[in-house]
């Protein structure tokens, strides 16, 4: 593989092939399986891109991704033919096809409610920027936060939020709030006129009430399975 770039694009849509948008994206629904495994080849394949890596055959992609090869050319197939035998995938296209189904480089606007610890990282990590989401505001609801400076965006008391978010046509609202916070939260959602949640809240968001896409965030569950693993395995060792 070629050396790494110094630093990688801050501006998804600096990527030649993004920016042209070829008629890349399958004709045909894809499963609801396939689609939770596409975030991960995002991420591997940007960071082949990354290393100006063009070409990669299905076994080599599959050892980075973790998934059998027999899979990732299966979930591959309905991006079209994409991938040639003898040659492997053109990492670009592949990458350019991936990113439009996922909805990266359309722009899309998002507010983080909640500049606790949680919100504050998520303010000042790239994790939005590197996926062409851009933070336009951050909010709390205590009087010791607001008006302190976060990722170069002062902080707004909730009350601001619903003016805030149809004056400036937020897309994705991010909860970072505690469980008693983000209940209140929850019910005023369908008032933000915003197109998707991303709650990092204890307290879990109905999408019915909320009226668009929501994705829960739980890290305590994710947690409890890794113990579990770690559980499980010194049984099963304790067998043997």
């Amino acid at each position: 593989m070629k050396k790494r770039r110094q630093e990688e694009d801050p501006d998804i849509m600096n990527i030649p092939a993004i920016a042209d948008r070829t008629s890349l994206l399958p004709d045909g629904s894809i499963p609801d399986s396939v689609i939770k495994r596409l975030p991960r080849y995002f991420r591997c394949l940007r960071e082949l891109y990354n290393r100006d890596v063009m070409k990669i055959s299905s076994k080599e992609l599959s050892e980075i991704t973790g998934l059998g090869a027999p899979q990732l050319r299966q979930d591959l197939k309905y991006f079209g033919g994409l991938g040639q035998r003898g040659y492997g995938y053109n990492v670009k296209k592949l990458y350019t096809c991936i990113s439009e189904f996922l909805g990266v480089g359309k722009k899309y606007t998002a507010v983080i409610i909640g500049a606790g610890n949680l919100g504050s990282a998520l303010s000042n990590s790239r994790l939005f920027e590197q996926r062409g989401v851009w933070v336009k505001g951050v909010f709390d609801i205590s009087d010791d936060v607001v008006g302190k400076t976060v990722a170069d965006n002062t902080v707004k008391n909730v009350r601001e939020l619903p003016d805030f978010c149809k004056k400036n046509k937020i897309d994705i609202a991010v909860l970072c709030v505690p469980a008693n916070d983000g209940e209140e939260l929850c019910g005023m959602i369908s008032d933000l006129d915003v197109r998707g949640v991303w709650n990092f809240s204890p307290c879990e968001l109905d999408r019915k009430k909320a009226g668009v896409p929501v994705v829960n965030i739980c890290t305590a569950d994710s947690l409890m399975m890794l113990m579990f693993e770690m559980s499980s395995g010194s049984k099963n060792e304790n067998k043997a």
